[in-house]
């Protein structure tokens, strides 16, 4: 295991950033290293540590992006929604990619929620040319699709629930218990079914949001349910056509990632495969950790997908 950082220049700013990483395993190896996004934007890279099942057979790099975590923080860029854009995330990528020497290597990709998008993009540029894998976790093609998914999750609350959201919505008011109640109620149901709750990796990504909320305020909003930030018209949908990894997709059945913000994936991506895990919310590798990895170890491991391929949909 080793970590490091790497500078990453942004025209924007006056100083480079450092981008924070950590490596399971040995880049030395044949294998090709799993490169693993983590969402929010601004959960940093620890709720994904279950990931290291995987580092058996093969070497996995974890980091935290820019504005979290380990990496640079940016509180003065806080509502700069000019600043905070994917193509700034998709550059963090390649440069981090460049500074390991695996740009001309066959490499592999998980994006979590957040880190989906991101890594979906990213997927679709020219600069992912040796792209062997792509994995889409608990993720949204589309911020319309996810809301439609997310709309019918929160008609199903408890109505109280429902009244307290709505006020706090027409109010602009985030910051009172009775919200974060609400929301910690909706978190149960489709963020993580672990219990005891908050497991461990759940607090660990709720910890960094509170502790800098730059990102996530300012791309997404002050919760899963308020999407005011500048993702909030966001699409992949243009771009998922241009593809060309076989691509393993992921959600959970009660995940806030709901199958229709999964779907548009499932149609444009031309050679994809589909997973379900029961009994598992958006922290699906939580969850039903077992079932999860056992997904992603067939599908990284299987050369039959390299063929013109687009498998079946699967519940686990």
């Amino acid at each position: 295991m080793s970590e490091g950082t790497v500078e990453f220049k942004v025209t924007e700013l006056s100083e480079p950033c450092q981008t924070w990483y950590k490596i399971f395993g040995d880049l030395n190896t044949s294998a090709a290293p799993l490169i693993v996004l983590h969402g929010g934007p601004g959960a940093c890279h620890d709720y994904l540590l279950p990931l290291t099942d995987l580092a058996s057979s093969r070497p996995i790099i974890f980091y935290d992006q820019i504005g979290n975590g380990r990496s640079t923080h940016l509180p003065d860029k806080a509502g700069d929604e000019s600043f905070w854009t994917i193509d700034l995330f998709k550059a963090e990528l390649d440069n981090l990619i460049r500074h390991l020497g695996l740009h001309e290597r066959p490499i592999d990709v998980l994006g979590h929620s957040w880190g989906g998008m991101l890594a979906a993009e990213w997927a679709a540029t020219p600069g992912a040319v040796h792209l062997r894998r792509l994995i889409l976790s608990n993720s949204l093609a589309s911020m319309d699709v996810w809301r439609t998914g997310i709309s019918e999750l929160r008609k199903a609350l408890p109505q109280d629930v429902q009244q307290v959201l709505d006020r706090a919505e027409q109010k602009e008011e985030f910051e009172t218990p009775e919200y974060a109640a609400a929301i910690e109620v909706f978190y149960k149901r489709h963020f993580s079914l672990s219990r005891p709750w908050p497991a461990k990796e759940v607090q660990a990504a709720l910890d960094w949001f509170e502790k800098d909320s730059t990102t996530y305020g300012t791309m997404y909003g002050p919760s899963e349910l308020y999407i005011s930030g500048s993702l909030r018209d966001w699409t992949s949908v243009p771009l998922l056509s241009k593809i060309k990894a076989p691509t393993l997709l992921i959600n959970g059945t009660e995940d806030e990632a709901q199958d229709v913000a999964m779907k548009p994936f499932f149609d444009y991506i031309g050679r994809v495969k589909w997973v379900t895990i029961d009994k598992a919310a958006h922290f699906s590798h939580v969850d039903q950790r077992e079932r999860y990895m056992a997904a992603v170890e067939s599908f990284l491991g299987d050369e039959r997908v390299n063929l013109i391929w687009r498998g079946p949909r699967e519940i686990a």
